[in-house]
């Protein structure tokens, strides 16, 4: 099949009707490990088990080809993707944009004055800054911009710290605009983001919409890792997950909401509990549940960019993983505990395969603890064939991240790959033992 034929194949696929997309779509990863079953409990020589792998490990294996068999899945939905066209001219609904900030210092000037110089018509538009109890020279720069655009900044002030989900609440209930733009005081958006951030929500089933996020301080050996990183999690994983309008994580760095929609929920936000402890992170992913157990739909909008800056020490790197990772399995019980209900009146099928493949690695990184030592002490030369296969796996990513960029960074993507492998996989597992600890860990 030529790739003109198939591309149009899969438009074919993109016009069919949602309901019958969403019965149809999740029999291809049940398709797949059908055939990763069938190949892995083959009978071996004369009628025993298969020489490599023991009885004991095929139930791992057996997954993690599942996983497989799912990314080839996603990359379909990818392929399917296409973000909405932005609207032209004046046709843009009010918009205001919260940017909460604590101890930002000069950085806060940068991100509010990419605001004001993004293409956005100033009548439609506010941007509301919120300084959350800042102990440096924060609000100094705030007030400066405030005095260089007086029109469209507003300042709001706390006497102390009271943490991000307080300060983005504030802005919400100040805020006049019929759509609310949450933005990273440590980010830039570029000059089309703004537009792009509201033309989803032209639709009416349309509650929640998430930007890509890419790395402003790349030119740090972390952060050039993590810019090919990022570019599979925030641009690959929710371009998939738009195609069935249920981004998991409209992000803190660039997320907007339908006001109207947030807004009811914000006591019951700021009051969220987990095992009887108040929830302090996880405000972007908790803010996405609102939204999607409203009924309405999250799309990603890869046309609507945002340059942030990331880690660049190891201590830095791992809190944010860790603050992260808890965040994801706080979420994740909210999720379940209305993903089987009639949560919307269609397309809730791929949503609950998703976050099954999701949850997935979970099983798959304590069997992997659990197993791998004893299989290398077994067998030690299949340790190059896990080098091999992680050198694989990563540089999926990363010639993702040459398609899109035409650049050799890819090759930190590989090196990130490496570098996960021997450095981070204790962050899961630690997340989960102290998913209570609700210290924000990054300053």
């Amino acid at each position: 099949m030529t790739a003109m034929s198939l591309r149009s194949a899969l438009r074919g696929v993109a016009r069919l009707p949602g309901a019958v997309l969403d019965r149809t779509a999740g029999l291809f990863p049940l398709v797949g490990v059908l055939l990763a079953a069938s190949w892995l409990f083959r009978p071996g020589p004369a009628g025993g088990a298969p020489p490599i792998i023991g009885a004991w490990y095929r139930p791992l294996v057996v997954l993690a080809l599942l996983q497989v068999a799912y990314f080839v899945f996603q990359t379909v939905l990818w392929l399917l993707y296409r973000p909405v066209a932005p609207a032209a001219g004046d046709a843009v609904p009010f918009l205001s944009v919260i940017i909460p900030a604590y101890n930002e210092g000069p950085m806060v000037e940068r991100s509010i004055d990419s605001v004001a110089a993004a293409d956005y018509p100033h009548d439609r538009l506010e941007i509301i800054v919120v300084d959350d109890g800042s102990r440096d020279d924060t609000f100094f720069h705030m007030e400066r911009l405030r005095r260089a655009h007086p029109a469209l900044v507003r300042l709001v002030r706390f006497a102390g710290n009271r943490g991000k989900r307080a300060a983005l609440a504030a802005g919400f209930r100040a805020a006049r605009g019929e759509i609310v733009l949450t933005l990273d005081s440590d980010s830039e958006v570029e000059a089309g983001t703004l537009r792009a951030m509201v033309a989803p929500f032209r639709s009416p089933r349309v509650g929640g919409v998430a930007g890509k996020v890419t790395v402003l301080n790349r030119h740090h050996l972390i952060g050039a890792m993590l810019d090919v990183q990022y570019s599979l999690a925030f641009d690959f994983g929710r371009a998939a997950q738009s195609t069935f309008r249920a981004v998991a994580c409209c992000p803190g760095a660039l997320s907007a909401f339908r006001r109207e929609v947030v807004v009811p929920h914000l006591d019951g936000w700021l009051g969220q509990r987990f095992l009887g402890r108040p929830v302090a992170h996880g405000e972007d992913q908790a803010l996405t549940n609102i939204v999607l157990r409203a009924g309405y739909d999250t799309l990603y909008q890869s046309t609507a960019s945002i340059r942030t800056l990331a880690p660049t020490r190891y201590r830095q790197l791992t809190r944010m993983f860790l603050r992260w990772e808890r965040s994801y399995v706080v979420e994740g019980f909210s999720f379940a505990r209305f993903m089987f209900t009639r949560w919307r009146p269609d397309g809730r099928v791929l949503p609950a395969i998703n976050f099954f493949f999701s949850n997935l690695r979970l099983v798959l990184l304590y069997g992997a603890l659990v197993q791998f030592p004893l299989l290398v002490l077994r067998t030690p030369w299949l340790i190059p064939g896990v080098l091999a296969a992680t050198a694989v796996t990563t540089s999926t990513a990363a010639l993702y991240y040459l398609r899109r960029e035409r650049s050799l960074r890819f090759l930190y993507g590989v090196l990130y790959g490496f570098y996960a492998l021997l450095l981070l996989q204790w962050i899961l597992p630690w997340a989960v033992v102290t998913v209570r600890d609700e210290r924000w860990g990054t300053r």
